[in-house]
């Protein structure tokens, strides 16, 4: 179930049933796709509870005060920064614009600790946060992928 609601094209094919009811489940009887998709959830899971990370792949590359003052994207070098002097990078455009429930989600985690010092555990949690993003957002294109493989919605 988790794999499949990760889907994008599930997501766009029943988006307005989406805003007025519960998700469906769409089940297949091809054993080799629900094992696959079992496999893929699983890992998704993992994620998203941070039980495990993605590969490290944002530094933050300047000392500095760790402040939190003011949060802004810079898309064209694939920078996030936190105030005039430190910065995240890189952190890829479908990264930074990914939403999960109407929050922008590296954005609004760092908006959240505005006028606070970042800690050690808080700046590596945001690469984890990033590394989980770039994780998830391949994953959804591979569901997509392996669903098409094998016929595409409504799953057989």
């Amino acid at each position: 179930m988790y794999a499949v609601f990760h889907s994008p094209t599930y997501r766009h094919r029943y988006a307005e049933f989406l805003k007025i009811d519960f998700p469906r489940v769409p089940l297949t009887s091809n054993v080799t796709l629900f094992w696959s998709l079992v496999m893929m959830g699983d890992r998704l899971v993992q994620l998203h509870l941070m039980e495990t990370t993605g590969q490290e792949i944002a530094t933050y590359p300047i000392a500095g005060s760790d402040v939190v003052e003011k949060v802004k994207y810079n898309e064209q070098l694939q920078q996030v920064w936190i105030n005039s002097e430190q910065y995240f990078a890189p952190v890829t455009p479908d990264i930074w614009s990914f939403y999960v429930g109407g929050y922008q989600v590296c954005e609004k985690w760092l908006k959240d600790r505005k006028g606070r010092v970042l800690s050690f555990d808080d700046l590596t949690n945001y690469q984890n946060i990033v590394s989980i993003l770039a994780e998830t957002i391949e994953l959804m294109g591979e569901i997509d992928g392996m669903i098409e493989e094998f016929g595409g919605f409504p799953l057989g």
